[in-house]
């Protein structure tokens, strides 16, 4: 039997594993892209402090804060579409 025809008929037999599997993945990736963001922020105040010019500080922090939003609310939203696939395979 191949490989991806096992897992599929797995999946079959256990949607709530699956679900879970699945729930799982997104909640560390979401987890990941957060801590990442979080190192980021860290990092660019760490260099900010650090640097002398504040005309190209300012321009360089508004495009980290855009990136860093970005990253907060993909992050966010992989960890409440983790949420909302435990949730749902509770109910299978």
């Amino acid at each position: 039997m191949p490989v991806f025809q096992a897992v599929w008929m797995y999946c079959l037999d256990n949607p709530a594993r699956a679900l879970n599997a699945l729930a799982l993945f997104y909640a560390l990736a979401g987890g990941w892209l957060w801590a990442a963001t979080q190192l980021r922020v860290a990092r660019a105040s760490g260099r900010l402090a650090t640097t002398a010019d504040t005309e190209m500080t300012s321009e360089v922090s508004e495009a980290t804060a855009r990136v860093n939003r970005m990253f907060y609310s993909v992050g966010g939203a992989c960890l409440a579409l983790a949420l909302l696939l435990s949730l749902v395979s509770t109910r299978f």
